[in-house]
């Protein structure tokens, strides 16, 4: 776990930390989760660099051997976490697949804002946090990944994801690490 740099517009992407998801069984406690993510939001947001906030409303169609959820979800389901204390400069992302680049205007919004890098946090990092990095690594950004700031469903999956794959897409690093670099780049 080495993180290097953070470009001069880095983007800070948390994805689905919302009631729904948030109260499902994981790997680690969804508080502390909850909690780094929150520590990174307000870092990013104190010194004025973009925030997107990633809410699931929905799957992708398609077969699948691993049941999933059909049809509506509850009421509430897919509202942030009250924690996240969302502002009017977040830029809210809604996907109906794994990954918040699929049928979305996140790269369209991150290019607008000239955003480089981006520093992924939430859950599940093998679903939503994995698929968004691989789309985010396919489409040129630098990708950055706060691994204590995630958990899945499967701590196996969680392990697999941090130490196999997203090292080939990016640099991993604790909450704190990506709050110092912040502190010396973006002072």
């Amino acid at each position: 776990m080495a993180l290097t740099t953070l470009d001069a517009k880095t983007a800070l992407v948390v994805i689905d930390l919302q009631q729904g998801i948030v109260a499902l069984p994981t790997a680690h406690p969804t508080s502390d989760v909850v909690k780094r993510s929150v520590s990174l939001l307000d870092a990013f947001r104190s010194r004025g660099l973009p925030v997107v906030l990633v809410n699931v409303t929905g799957g992708a169609p398609g077969r699948a051997d691993q049941a999933r959820p059909t049809g509506d979800f509850p009421a509430g389901f897919a509202d942030l976490v009250p924690e996240l204390k969302q502002q009017p400069s977040d830029h809210l992302v809604t996907k109906r697949t794994w990954g918040a680049f699929t049928n979305t205007d996140l790269d369209a919004y991150l290019r607008k804002q000239g955003v480089t890098q981006i520093v992924l946090a939430g859950v599940a990092t093998s679903i939503g946090v994995e698929s968004t990095a691989r789309f985010a690594h396919e489409l040129g950004f630098n990708v950055t990944f706060a691994v204590d700031a995630m958990t899945d469903l499967h701590a196996d999956a969680h392990t697999n994801s941090v130490t196999r794959i997203f090292p080939r897409l990016g640099e991993t690093g604790t909450t704190q690490d990506v709050l110092d670099l912040l502190g010396r780049t973006h002072a």
